[in-house]
């Protein structure tokens, strides 16, 4: 079986990996990089390709699924509230000008 194949995987780690590629393209990632942390995520959830047989079962470790959203906001928690508030305003005179520019 050549690298990449993944013909050893459950219907559902398939579907998992691309409802988790999904949200990383929506945070902007490119297509590539968010398939390779998807199937990165899947493989350490579920121990990678399964199986058939009786009693081959592994439980799941959610734990790199939620480790993603914990680590979400930590360079925002440590900036001043003074930086934040500028870097806000910033960000809205920018939508103001852009959505100006499209009409």
């Amino acid at each position: 079986m050549p690298r990449g194949d993944k013909s050893s995987y459950t219907d559902k780690q398939k579907r998992q990996a691309e409802h988790i590629e999904d949200g990383y393209e929506h945070r902007g990632l490119p297509a590539a990089e968010a398939e390779r942390r998807a199937w990165a995520t899947v493989n350490k959830e579920t121990g990678g390709g399964k199986k058939s047989g009786s009693g081959r079962g592994e439980s799941e470790n959610h734990a790199p699924s939620r480790k993603g959203g914990h680590l979400g906001g930590a360079a925002s928690a440590s900036r001043s509230a003074a930086e934040r508030s500028a870097s806000a305003r910033k960000a809205a005179a920018t939508r103001r000008r852009n959505a100006e520019s499209a009409h």
